[in-house]
């Protein structure tokens, strides 16, 4: 029972953690104590504030960068990523990045999280967060200073997988990109590596039906307790996690990765959905794949380019680890995003 136990715990760890018991520090406190952003917005960008509905009713809330001096019919981006993080996070440096270069670009948080719309708080589903993609698309392809036929998508860790998904369906979306890409469906369903057996599995989804009484019983679902507050003993890839989420240099208060937590049974809706199940039909538009080199999510984006139509291509990043695709500007190739997009949204 611990070894199931903690598998489910794995099975939970990537996407982040909890409303639940949480250690305060000095500089956490500090944080709290404002809004921010974990970046510096360019003197070359403005940003504005917005919000939209999704296919299901649900508000969106989303941060605008728009290049100075900005002209009709540019091309435009949408961004979110990673799972659990909000838009003053990574996808806000992302959208900033791109302004820079030249793209209308929206970082928005995910339905059921940070300032966004969706009840209960802090939970996923895959399609919803699919939807959320087309929803920024019809949000952009109606703005008066965007040309609705140059709109690309980037996905930065487990909304990677999701991007990948929202343009095999969506054929409005001309490009794509990821970076440190998961696919949710993948891991939660088969763990890291695929190493999950089919009688852990099983457990697993008992030991998870068994919560849905529990929340019945209760008329409120349960969270896990709170991640990337270490304890001692952890892998290595959540030590990075940590240095990211709960330090000043990513933490963000809304964020469910900086010390809240998903519900419990969140993995369900993910547990028998592959969501790239179309992957090929992303084909003729192009696609970009980037990966650290020492990344432990690096399989997951090889493995897409395997199976993936042409045109594609696969970026590894010497050296770099997971997070470091989230903030690292000086390793992170913003030009070659730049190239991409701008050879593609045509």
């Amino acid at each position: 029972m611990r070894k199931l136990t903690f598998l489910l715990m794995v099975t939970l760890f990537f996407i982040g953690q909890g409303c639940a018991r949480q250690k305060e520090t000095k500089n956490r406190k500090e944080m709290e104590n404002q809004e921010h952003y974990t970046f510096e917005l360019s003197d070359k960008v403005t940003r504005q504030a917005v919000t939209f509905k999704n296919r299901y009713g649900i508000t969106i809330a989303g941060d605008l960068y728009i290049p100075e001096n900005s002209e009709d019919n540019l091309p435009a981006l949408v961004i979110s990523g990673p799972f659990g993080a909000v838009k003053e996070q990574s996808s806000g440096l992302y959208a900033n990045q791109m302004a820079e270069r030249g793209f209308i670009a929206l970082a928005f948080d995910p339905s059921y999280t940070g300032e966004s719309g969706g009840e209960p708080r802090n939970v996923a589903s895959p399609d919803i967060s699919t939807e959320d993609f087309s929803a920024a698309i019809d949000f952009l392809g109606i703005h008066k200073n965007v040309d609705r036929n140059k709109i690309g998508i980037i996905g930065i860790c487990g909304w990677g997988g999701f991007a990948l998904n929202a343009t095999a369906i969506d054929k409005r979306v001309k490009a794509v990109a990821t970076t440190s890409m998961y696919d949710m469906t993948r891991v939660m369903s088969k763990g890291y590596d695929d190493a999950t057996t089919l009688e852990q599995r099983a457990r697993i989804l008992e030991q998870l039906g068994e919560q849905r009484w529990k929340d019945a019983e209760n008329c409120t679902p349960t969270y896990q307790p709170a991640y990337n507050e270490l304890s001692g003993g952890e892998a290595q890839f959540q030590l990075e996690y940590h240095d990211y989420y709960m330090t000043p240099r990513g933490y963000h208060e809304r964020s469910v990765n900086s010390g809240n937590a998903w519900t419990i049974t969140t993995p369900l809706s993910f547990m028998n959905m592959p969501i790239l199940t179309y992957l090929e039909e992303i084909s003729p538009r192009p696609m970009l794949l980037i990966a650290g080199e020492n990344a432990h999510s690096r399989y997951f984006s090889e493995d897409i380019y395997k199976n993936a139509s042409e045109p594609k291509e696969l970026i590894i990043i010497p050296n770099a680890v997971h997070v470091d695709l989230y903030d690292k500007v000086d390793i992170i190739p913003f030009d070659k995003l730049g190239a991409f997009f701008k050879e593609h949204l045509n």
